[in-house]
């Protein structure tokens, strides 16, 4: 079955990405044997964080593209969340590490001295440019396609311009003024930012592993979908999860029960369309329920039975 444009559009994002990350881990490791810098050590490690993060994001793009199978129904979307676990951990004890290196740094008495301060801060440039166009491409497509996916890879790769920065800004202060501390410095401000990431992703893989409900303005929109929708009487036993990037949907819908099984199942699939057009990663079910019906007039006292004639 050939792959319809918004599909190619996203897996080309998606490819984009690991190829950028590929790229900017060797540039970076090369970069760290040449001045030792611990600031570029952290930015080495965030850029190692998003070739995984953008691997999983490919492997879910694909994913999407097939359609469940007999033995996976509801898809392959949770092995995201084992992979975001996996990624989770590698990125704190990566943190943990530069963090005890900087404080080494910091409490000697003849702090490490950086080398190769300007071709440091050429390829830390040359990795923010790559970065750039990467978003501005990422950018285009999400805003083509709709793709949650490479929004939230979009979003990752703009939050990662900051250590890039602050790796320059170390490199340059070494350089010109002798500051090697700055370095130690930048690298403990970056371990933090990437621990408190790390446990944002594991956080947010834990929760859909264990069936933690939608982000509650997903429930609420669906409930007014609901609400509001032209047939529906009412609805109850809304219940979400999440699994990777998608979200499952279970709602029952109260309706007439005296009009047609056509009519009925045409406005579970209205609303169906309306909830995936507003939702697009989500996987919908729609049960219809007979809606009580409505409490009419008080019923009339029953008439007194007949009185008999009597025997004679």
């Amino acid at each position: 079955m050939p792959l319809s444009p918004s599909i190619r559009m996203n897996l080309s994002a998606g490819l984009s990405s690991v190829l950028v990350a590929g790229v900017l881990v060797g540039l970076k490791l090369w970069a760290l044997g040449q001045t030792g810098a611990l600031s570029v050590a952290a930015s080495l490690a965030d850029s190692a964080m998003d070739l995984m993060v953008s691997l999983g994001a490919l492997a879910a793009l694909i994913y999407a593209a097939k359609p469940a199978d007999e033995d996976h129904a509801f898809g392959h979307s949770s092995a995201e969340d084992l992979a975001a676990l996996g990624q989770a951990l590698f990125i704190l004890i990566a943190a943990g590490a530069i963090a005890v290196g900087a404080v080494e740094r910091l409490l000697s008495p003849a702090p490490a001295a950086l080398q190769a301060e300007g071709l440091g801060m050429l390829i830390m440039g040359v990795s923010i440019l790559l970065t750039l166009g990467l978003v501005w491409w990422q950018g285009r497509v999400a805003a083509r396609t709709g793709s949650r996916v490479v929004a939230a890879d979009r979003l990752h790769y703009l939050g990662d311009l900051l250590p890039n920065i602050g790796a320059i800004a170390s490199l340059w202060a070494s350089s010109r003024f002798g500051l090697g501390s700055v370095d130690s410095i930048v690298a403990l401000g970056a371990a933090g930012m990437l621990a408190l990431g790390a446990l944002r992703i594991g956080k947010g893989a834990w929760d859909a592993l264990m069936d933690r409900r939608a982000d509650p303005e997903i429930v609420a929109g669906i409930g007014k979908l609901a609400a509001g929708w032209p047939g529906v009487r009412g609805f109850h036993d809304l219940k979400t999860r999440t699994a990777g990037s998608r979200v499952f949907v279970n709602i029952h819908i109260e309706l007439d029960g005296d009009q047609t099984l056509r009519e009925a199942h045409a406005i579970g699939a209205a609303l169906r369309r309306a909830i995936l057009a507003a939702y697009p990663q989500a996987d919908v079910i729609v049960h219809k329920d007979v809606a009580a019906a409505p409490a009419g007039p008080a019923a009339a006292p029953a008439a007194p039975p007949a009185a008999k004639p009597p025997l004679h």
